[in-house]
Order: C-alpha cells, then structure tokens, then sequence
C-alpha cells in the first residue's frame, strides 16, 4: 500500500509531530542570539529550535542550517532549512531575492542620505557601488531599507558609508513573505507552500 509521507502526524515520546521530507522553518530571532552552531559569546539560534529539527537526517551535517546570518544584535525574520539548493538559491546574490530591514539610526535621515543609498555607495572592500533597492523613511530616525544583495553587514556599512550609524536593525520580509506578527522573539514554525511561493516573489 503506498500513501503520501508528507504531512504525516505521528507522535514521539508523546509529542504530535508532521512529517516533512525537507524542512523549511521561519524563526523570528530575537537579540544577543549567534547564527553559528559554535557561538563565541551569545547562545545559538539553534537552541530555540526542538532537538528533532536540530538533529535531522543523523551525520556530522545533521539538522537545518540558516540561510544566510543575521547579527547577534540583529532580530526579525529568519529562513531555516536541511535543503541545499534551497539555502543556495537563497543565499546566491543571482537571484535578488530582495530582503527589507526596518532601521533606527542614529541621528535624523535626510533626503540626500536616501538619495545616496539609492544612488549607491561604495564599500571598503569593493570598489563597486552597491544600492538600495528601495528606501523611504517612516520616521525621524527610522527608515525602510531593501536589499537584493548579501554583503557582510551590509546595511551598517551602507549607513555608516552616508555618514549616519545603526542603532537598531530588524528584517521584517524576504521576497513578499513578512515576518508575521503573532510570531514572537524566538518563535518558530514551518513554511506553508504559500509561504515558499512568497519568498520568491518580489513585493
């Protein structure tokens, strides 16, 4: 007799449990959390999962891996999976995927600081500018920044680069998937096949 595996309910130990053949998990990292399965000064992100998604599939690359990293001092949404060409077409900047950080800076945004990052500055470490995809302030001190790139603390090094300082950063979407409000600091749960498909669109 053949039935489909996937979504599955079974119990272990006497917890209820869906079978998914890949795992695909959002987390809402909270602050002072390391995306790294070997913090050096804050817990990993992967102590708020469950041993059973932390141990998946057995063997020295057990588990689910993040797809890209987030600062310890950095919170919001963040995709988690045991897939491989998922976590590389997440992580490769070819795809574009845009990803949007709600930011608090420091002293007050001006339009040319907008205009420069939309612009483009240059990095320290490249001689080609990188850009904002998209970028409005929604207060005072706060703006809304989109990126389609990864580069290592990109959005402090972006507003360092136009003569401001992060404060405070939060991802709040990837693709049109947002970080949806009733899940808490430290909270996970699955991705829904809508949600795959929102992460691959483009807001």
């Amino acid at each position: 007799m053949e039935f489909v595996a996937d979504g599955l309910r079974f119990i272990v130990q006497g917890v209820a449990w869906e079978y998914h053949e890949k795992a695909y998990l959002m987390l809402h990292k909270p602050a002072s959390y390391e995306c790294s399965q070997k913090p050096s000064t804050y817990p990993s992100i992967y102590t708020l999962l469950p041993p059973p998604i932390r141990q998946r599939g057995g063997g020295a690359a057990a588990g689910v891996q993040a797809v890209g990293r987030l600062d310890q001092d950095t919170t919001g949404l963040l995709l988690l999976s045991d897939d491989g060409k998922f976590i590389h077409r997440m992580s490769s900047p070819k795809h574009h995927v845009p990803k949007v950080y709600d930011v608090t800076v420091k002293h007050a945004v001006d339009d040319k600081q907008i205009q420069k990052l939309l612009a483009g500055v240059v990095l320290d470490d490249d001689p080609k500018p990188v850009r904002a995809a998209a970028c409005e302030k929604t207060g005072d001190l706060q703006l809304s920044l989109t990126l389609t790139e990864g580069k290592y603390h990109q959005v402090k090094r972006m507003i360092a680069a136009v003569g401001n300082r992060v404060e405070g950063l939060h991802r709040s979407r990837i693709g049109a998937l947002p970080l949806p409000a009733d899940l808490k600091p430290g909270e996970w749960r699955w991705l829904t096949a809508q949600d795959l498909a929102g992460i691959a669109a483009t807001p």
